[in-house]
């Protein structure tokens, strides 16, 4: 197992090389958006959902919400419909024309750009405001969803199930100027090797270089 701070910042260090080296590519969000408004509106709606379903949804969404405005002035039962494929819809649809009002009212129209500022707003933790704020080219934090947090632990860089410690633990090991990049590289090999129930570890490059400490140790991941 990795112990020491500075064995979990050399093994983060391996672990990240590895993982741009095979995901050159990914984006810093998988949601499909054109303005400010419809990116927040879609993180939020991608809570509990695919970014695949989310997309599918926005691409007809979008047409007809892009500002500000737009959301704030929704009509809530029609939205509720609009999104309703997404999941939790009733809350979703509440909290994005809520969040949106509040922003209309309190920030003048704008998407404030703190993250004080934007856990104050309806249906926005940390996760949402992290993604919001690198995709922006501001980085406070690590965006934590499912899969960051599963690979987390089984990486050996959190021990815990709070959302907010392994944030933390992570931004402990990596590097402040990489935080942004950690999000979509574990998403995606969380996706395509390191699954939930079944994870591929004869294929796992991680695996390979040994730089997965549950190898060997615990392969029952389900």
């Amino acid at each position: 197992m990795v112990e020491s701070l500075e064995k979990k910042k050399l093994h983060a260090k391996k672990v990240f090389s590895e993982l741009k080296k095979h995901y050159s590519d990914v984006p810093l969000l998988f949601l499909h958006y054109k303005t400010d408004a419809q990116m927040l509106c879609a993180i939020i709606l991608s809570a509990q959902s695919t970014d695949v379903q989310v997309n599918k949804v926005t691409s007809k969404l979008f047409l007809h919400y892009k500002t500000v405005d737009d959301f704030a002035s929704a009509d809530l039962k029609s939205f509720e419909q609009e999104i309703k494929s997404t999941g939790y819809y009733k809350q979703k649809a509440k909290h994005v024309i809520e969040c949106f009002k509040m922003i209309k009212e309190k920030h003048g129209g704008q998407i404030p750009l703190s993250m004080h500022a934007l856990i104050e707003l309806p249906g926005v933790g940390r996760k949402t405001a992290n993604l919001v704020l690198a995709n922006k080219g501001i980085i406070e934090g690590i965006a934590t969803d499912t899969h960051v947090w599963r690979l987390a632990q089984r990486l050996g860089f959190s021990k815990f199930d709070s959302q907010d410690k392994i944030e933390k633990d992570l931004m402990e090991v990596f590097d402040k100027k990489v935080w942004h990049r950690i999000n979509g590289l574990l998403i995606s090999h969380g996706r395509a090797v390191c699954t939930a129930r079944n994870p591929n570890c004869m294929r796992c490059f991680l695996n390979k270089k040994k730089l997965c400490p549950k190898i060997g140790v615990e392969r029952n991941y389900s």
